[in-house]
């Protein structure tokens, strides 16, 4: 039995192929958000593989891409004080594919040298996540117990005691000359090219003191180094026995959080969506075994609360740099 073969007007033509043809007549970017991520996000750790930073970042990648159902790849970009993720983002499309650590440096380097990129203008501070600790250790033999007693020494041999850095204007330098203002002291700077040269001088004897993050954390548990304050908020809950510098004595907090963020002009749909899966990290107890193997808090910041902190810490460095005479050049 033959049927009839369909007729059609020309208004149900046009119309049928409308309809078809409208999600190509959509933006581009439409499209895409509805579907972020879907493809493997790439996330920059400004340091060498291996290290603590690497390791707390792959944690985070790996924690995440679980979140976002996608593979997160570390890139390891080390170099420039940490700050070669921060520049690539200058040149990275704003699509949430492109991420990167954010380290206190980038806001403090710039004031010290010329950069690529001005570390408030050009990202978007998506979440804070964690921090380093930073501590005051000295060897164990050294003539005092506690930072009050350093002080003390420090004022009856002024300019004699020296104490290890990992480099002019790093956060261990400058936290240590911001608490030597306040106490009234003179202390002797070292700058080291890095944490292993500074370990091999105290523990070998030729400094005293230290400043530094955890890397003292085994000598200070094996009684080969003696911790004297941490330079946090609060106390490390891996030596809750160590007072911080505050509680000493002296209005000296020095506290280095750093988490994601990406290149400037970023979708809010997308920056909601990582931050969310990021957020979520902090639950995860793998990750949580992490930050604790480096004895690194927790440090929370949604984006705005991270953006406008971002702002905050760049001008607050500008001035420390000012202070300690360590501008960049005109």
């Amino acid at each position: 039995m033959n049927h009839p073969t369909p007729r059609f007007n020309r208004r149900q033509v046009l119309t049928a192929a409308a309809a078809v043809a409208a999600p190509a007549l959509l933006p581009a970017g439409a499209l895409a958000q509805d579907k972020f991520p879907s493809r493997p996000i790439t996330l920059i750790a400004p340091w060498p593989a291996g290290g603590s930073s690497d390791g707390v970042m792959r944690a985070f990648a790996e924690s995440a891409g679980k979140a976002l159902g996608t593979s997160i790849v570390v890139e390891n970009k080390p170099g420039a004080g940490g700050t070669m993720g921060a520049a690539a983002m200058v040149n990275a499309r704003p699509d949430g594919y492109t991420l990167t650590q954010l380290p206190l440096g980038i806001y403090r380097l710039p004031h010290m040298q010329a950069m690529s990129f001005d570390p408030v203008k050009d990202l978007t501070h998506i979440v804070c996540l964690t921090g380093y600790t930073f501590g005051i250790a000295c060897t164990a033999d050294a003539p005092f117990k506690t930072l009050k007693e350093m002080v003390a020494y420090a004022k009856a041999n002024p300019g004699q005691l020296e104490y290890g850095h990992t480099g002019t204007g790093t956060t261990p330098h400058l936290a240590i000359e911001e608490f030597s203002e306040k106490a009234g002291i003179q202390l002797n700077p070292i700058p080291f090219k890095g944490s292993a040269e500074i370990m091999q001088a105290i523990l070998g004897g030729h400094i005293r003191v230290m400043s530094g993050t955890t890397e003292f954390a085994p000598h200070v548990q094996s009684g080969k180094l003696r911790l004297l304050a941490t330079l946090g908020r609060q106390r490390n809950k891996a030596f809750p026995d160590v007072p911080t510098v505050k509680e000493s004595g002296w209005d000296t907090i020095t506290e280095s959080p750093f988490g994601i963020g990406g290149p400037k002009g970023m979708d809010p749909a997308v920056v909601k969506v990582l931050h969310d899966a990021f957020r979520k990290t902090l639950e995860d107890a793998k990750v949580q075994e992490t930050l604790d193997k480096f004895f690194m808090p927790t440090v929370y910041m949604g984006t705005a609360d991270y953006t406008a902190y971002a702002e905050r810490t760049f001008k607050a460095e500008k001035a420390t740099i000012e202070r300690l005479g360590l501008s960049k050049k005109s």
